[in-house]
């Protein structure tokens, strides 16, 4: 069979985007079904005292009437399977730091001010698809003791039957995130740092920031 010029041009027009696709649906599935969420440490500031409601708004402090300061986000996402199927049982504790960067924990010694109205920390379970949604406020940027700037992210400890997973969640577009000294490590931990950056989605209400991101549990 003989193959002409134009052929070979646009083989090799091609061939970058069939690579491409073919990467992307690597990444995304294995023969084992989708890739589990990659685990973390749970890291200094994991909080003490964690509130007994399973509140999913945390833009206000419990028994205040105050809001937040900063940026309110609205996260959303699907816990499963490596087969893609919902884990309705699992449970959620997830913690932040607040608009200024700051934990609310004895051991955060960041000179950026507490938010009175903001703890920082809850704790819920699923819906029956798996589904849940937090409302919160971005977390800010902080130096962390090695002397670098963390990059905006929020803490996830997730539990399942017997599983646990400690996951830390990115923003896209941060300029800190290519200098993240957990984040810009993940390639050389055989992990993709596009699996721990949150999408963009449109927000239920105006002025409000909407994020997905989906968590894989290896159960």
């Amino acid at each position: 069979m003989r193959i002409s010029r134009r052929d070979i041009v646009a083989g090799a027009i091609a061939a970058p985007a069939l690579a491409k696709a073919t990467r992307a649906h690597a990444q995304s599935m294995t023969p084992k079904g989708l890739l589990p969420t990659g685990q973390e440490t749970l890291g200094p500031f994991y909080p003490v005292r964690i509130p007994p409601m399973s509140d999913q708004d945390i833009t206000h402090y419990p028994g205040k009437s105050g809001r937040a300061l900063g940026q309110i986000i609205e996260l959303t996402g699907r816990v499963m399977d490596v087969k893609g199927r919902p884990l309705p049982e699992a449970h959620l504790t997830i913690w932040q730091a607040n608009a200024a960067g700051r934990y609310r924990n004895a051991v955060d010694d960041n000179p950026a001010p507490l938010d009175p109205n903001f703890l920082g920390v809850t704790s819920f379970t699923v819906d029956a698809q798996g589904r849940y949604r937090l409302r919160t406020v971005k977390p800010g940027a902080y130096p962390e003791p090695s002397g670098t700037i963390r990059t905006p992210h929020i803490h996830f400890d997730v539990t399942n039957a017997d599983y646990r997973l400690v996951a830390q969640m990115y923003f896209p577009g941060e300029a800190l995130n290519e200098h993240d000294l957990l984040l810009s490590t993940l390639a050389s931990r055989h992990r993709k740092p596009e699996d721990a950056i949150c999408k963009q989605t449109p927000a239920s209400e105006p002025n409000v920031l909407g994020f997905e991101w989906n968590i894989v549990l290896l159960t």
